[in-house]
């Protein structure tokens, strides 16, 4: 029975599973960079509704509290030189810009802090939980990419180091490039290493023993 015939019938579909960011709502810590008048007030009031453990602040640190998950910016050209540092590094928490004008320049610092997601002023509850809950996902999601990246380069370097280490074999031994993987390969099992690590023995030693020009 399809979910159609469910509604028909009158039984409810099966609940979707919740996303890791609509679970760790209540648990998350925020930063607000906005200047203490009336929208800033509503917007920390606002997050605190929600179940956030919020943080704000004025001036703009010079980066924001440890083991922050989201932070909140109220974007002005006059503050960027103060947020430059940190927004762009790769393990920085996401970003929210909150403005209260669009043009030309206030567009390219959105940009320039890679902004997640944006509210607008004056600040209302609608819109607030979905910037929220889109920006912590994006960012949640970013840091497993880059860690997924940062594996497969891994990978690939341990490759190469492992294809370089057989060619040296085929041209000291004469073997074909098979038959120098299994040697390796044997070497790692009768030392307890990797076969990363007997390429890395190999090369090493055949740069140390190479003559030089």
């Amino acid at each position: 029975m399809n979910d159609e015939d469910q509604a028909a019938q009158g039984e409810p579909a099966p609940a979707l599973p919740l996303s890791h960011s609509l679970r760790d709502l209540r648990s998350l810590r925020v930063c607000v960079f906005h200047p203490h008048d009336h929208d800033g007030a509503q917007l920390t009031q606002q997050l605190q509704r929600i179940g956030c453990n919020v943080h704000a602040v004025w001036p703009p640190l010079a980066s924001p509290p440890p083991g922050t998950d989201v932070v909140f910016i109220a974007l002005s050209p006059d503050i960027l030189s103060a947020l430059d540092d940190w927004c762009t590094d790769d393990e920085a928490p996401p970003t929210i810009a909150v403005l209260n004008y669009e043009n030309p320049t206030v567009m390219e610092a959105m940009l320039r802090i890679d902004a997640k997601a944006v509210v607008t002023s004056p600040i209302r509850s609608f819109g607030l939980l979905s910037a929220l809950v889109l920006a912590h996902e994006i960012g949640r999601e970013r840091k497993k990419l880059r860690k997924r990246i940062m594996r497969l380069e891994e990978k690939l370097g341990s490759a190469r180091k492992v294809s370089e280490a057989q060619d040296i074999l085929c041209r000291q031994r004469g073997v074909s490039k098979d038959e120098a993987y299994r040697i390796m390969r044997e070497q790692a099992m009768a030392k307890r290493m990797t076969v990363e690590d007997i390429a890395s023995a190999i090369t090493n030693a055949n740069d140390i023993l190479s003559p030089r020009h």
